[in-house]
């Protein structure tokens, strides 16, 4: 992440203090963590080590989710640059699930191992 892309994050992940605690790390490299995950769609257990502990960086995405943080993030974002609000990201994944699970014909019937042919 840019030190320009950083700038406009940044407000929004300062953490209050008065509530005491453990002051967080580097919520930099959490943030690079949490869009590699979103980039890639990979699972939280193969996010790299130089972006932290997986489990701590979910944990704190979970935690800025529960809270609202990215909506607020995302509404600044949208005030800040009507033109951009209309660019972002709409995941259009499609998963298509094998005849087999949408109880096609099976001839014969499925195995042990689950493999089925289709008639």
């Amino acid at each position: 992440m840019s030190d320009e892309e950083w700038a406009v994050f940044s407000p929004f992940l300062t953490e209050n203090r008065a509530q005491g605690g453990r002051p967080p790390r580097n919520h930099r490299r959490t943030l690079d963590g949490i869009f590699w995950i979103a980039r890639t769609g990979a699972p939280w257990r193969d996010l790299p080590e130089e972006f932290g502990i997986w489990s701590s960086v979910y944990r704190q995405f979970r935690r800025w989710t529960l809270s609202g943080v990215w909506e607020v993030m995302l509404a600044a974002l949208a005030e800040a640059d009507p033109d951009a609000a209309a660019l972002q990201m709409i995941d259009s994944t499609t998963v298509r699930a094998h005849q087999c699970a949408a109880g096609a014909n099976v001839w014969p019937a499925p195995s042990a191992s689950g493999i089925c042919v289709l008639a």
